[in-house]
């Protein structure tokens, strides 16, 4: 009679040593606990930020660069906190990531200007781009894709509940004791962060000797990713979308990006390995990573925006409102992580999932100043199964392609374009509003016979603090926001197909139930791993250029 098998997954750098369930539940524990600091810091925020921005005296073009700067940050940093998690000791690259977070926290609840609360959402910017990738890179080491699913829903689950509590906090804070404390309402949340990350995550040693890192490819992939959002935020407003101003931006590009894949190809340490992007899954994971990013950024910091400035909400008013869209996001990835892991599959969740979310932003597209709120809570809550549905799923494909010593730069690198479709999505979408909204105010104030520089704080832009004006005026206000938000979901809804078409073509490959590539003793006794390293071999058999993952990386 076989005695039962213990349900561990070997630890990649101490061989024959294995981690329990419980044990990576405890190493969860510190990692759930970074991200849900960092993420209800951000939802906290989100509902305030119509708040700050009027009291800041701010317009709707610095509202859009305010959710940019983090944004950015994020996105530049997200593929270097990814290569350094490979090199470096992953627990203090997170505690570090940490305290980057507080102090751009206390920074930003104590700025006086537009100028100073950017600069500080970029801190809180670069932290976020760490611990995006630290905790992917972190669950990659311990934890075999074939339970990875179960975990990652539970990833999914502790964000849901953090952006569901997130914009009802953020409004109850804003209306009670002012918009500066749900920066600082963070800084206890972060020390038990740290406090939990030093007590129970407990990582095997970094054996890799001493390596270069690639700084020029560092810079030339941050100049590369910042050159499209500086264009979309200025085209339109200081030039027009087709002048010879939009020409050097794209020849910048697309130089420098030469420029930035040639260095990365020759790098002995890459800091985005295009190598291991070569599969035909990558590839169209990082395509559906660009249009999922528009539709979760985009449309989600844009919701908050509607219900306050569309529809005359409250802060607390809009947190309540989103909860529809959160909660179903909540099930949809607890749920969708379980199927995964029992199917061993990740391609029919994450199909669910991509048309769902065209659905709903199909739907919202459709949202004008007299659309019932029922409707828009149907929308609401097919985006956030759709969205539970993808986020973590479309890592986890791309990291079954790889081995653990790649895991962290291959996770990093599909966030980056996550977050880079998602930051390019937000300047764009939010360029689209402020256009529809001035043509709207304009139109919506001439039939009432007002002039629209009352809406002008003196820059010939929209000022978003309506308070002290006329109902009519404020009314007029609200219908030219509410009927302008209609295209810009639509817009994402678009960009969002692309989504569904990369994840249909994708192959849906089986999960391996080894951390490394190469298969165990064990596991092979059982005849699955063999039969899912064959699957994977057979895909990317035609590659171009084929990865070695049992090669030695060189110093």
């Amino acid at each position: 009679m076989t005695a039962p098998t213990r349900a561990t997954t070997p630890s990649p750098d101490q061989p024959g040593a294995a981690y329990t369930h419980r044990e990576i539940l405890q190493v969860m524990t510190g990692l759930l606990a970074a991200l849900f600091t960092a993420m209800i810091s951000t939802t906290i925020v989100s509902t305030a930020l119509p708040t700050i921005i009027a009291e800041l005296d701010g317009t709707q073009r610095q509202y859009t660069w305010v959710i940019t700067s983090s944004l950015l940050a994020m996105t530049i940093t997200t593929p270097i906190w990814g290569k350094l998690s490979d090199l470096y000791d992953k627990k203090l690259l997170t505690q570090l990531s940490i305290v980057f977070f507080l102090v751009g926290s206390i920074a930003a609840g104590f700025a006086g200007s537009i100028g100073v609360l950017m600069i500080a959402r970029a801190l809180q910017g670069i932290a976020m781009g760490g611990l995006t990738a630290l905790v992917q890179s972190i669950m990659g080491s311990i934890i075999a894709p074939r339970e990875r699913g179960r975990y990652a829903g539970y990833m999914g689950a502790v964000m849901a509940v953090a952006t569901v509590s997130g914009p009802l906090l953020g409004g109850i804070i804003t209306d009670s004791l002012g918009w500066r404390w749900c920066f600082f309402v963070s800084l206890p949340l972060a020390v038990i962060a740290l406090i939990v990350l030093q007590l129970k995550l407990h990582l095997p040693a970094n054996t890799r000797g001493k390596t270069r890192l690639d700084y020029l490819g560092a810079v030339l992939v941050s100049i590369t990713a910042a050159l499209p959002m500086l264009w979309v935020t200025f085209a339109g407003n200081d030039y027009d979308w087709i002048s010879w101003q939009s020409g050097v931006f794209l020849a910048a590009f697309l130089l420098i990006g030469f420029f930035a894949v040639v260095v990365e190809l020759r790098a002995p340490v890459p800091m985005i390995p295009l190598r291991l992007l070569g599969n035909s899954t990558t590839i169209w994971m990082i395509v559906a990573s660009v249009g999922i990013g528009v539709g979760m950024f985009g449309s989600g910091i844009f919701l908050t925006q509607y219900f306050q400035l569309g529809t005359g909400a409250t802060p607390t008013q809009a947190g309540l409102m989103t909860i529809p869209m959160i909660i179903s996001q909540l099930l949809s990835a607890t749920i969708g992580g379980l199927i995964v892991s029992r199917i061993g599959r990740w391609k029919p969740v994450m199909m669910v999932g991509s048309v769902l979310l065209l659905a709903g932003l199909t739907g919202l597209g459709t949202v004008t100043h007299d659309t019932p709120y029922w409707t828009v809570s149907i929308y609401m809550v097919l985006m956030g199964i759709g969205i539970g549905g993808l986020v973590q799923n479309v890592v986890l494909a791309v990291q079954n392609t790889v081995d653990v010593k790649d895991v962290g730069s291959v996770s990093a690198a599909v966030a980056f374009f996550r977050s880079l479709g998602g930051a390019v999505g937000v300047t764009i979408l939010g360029a689209v509003l402020t256009n529809h909204v001035s043509s709207n105010i304009v139109d919506d104030l001439a039939e009432i016979g007002v002039d629209p520089s009352a809406l002008s704080n003196g820059s010939g832009e929209t000022s978003l603090d309506i308070t002290g004006l006329p109902e009519v005026i404020q009314t007029a206000f609200h219908h030219a926001y509410a009927d302008a938000f209609g295209s810009v979901f639509m817009i994402a809804a678009f960009v969002t197909a692309t989504s569904v078409i990369a994840i249909a073509v994708a192959r849906g490959s089986m999960l391996r139930t080894t951390i490394g590539m190469t298969p165990t003793a064990e596991a092979d006794a059982t005849g699955e791993t063999a039969d899912v390293e064959a699957e994977l071999a057979a895909e990317t058999e035609n590659d171009e250029r084929p990865t070695d993952s049992s090669a030695p990386e060189k110093d």
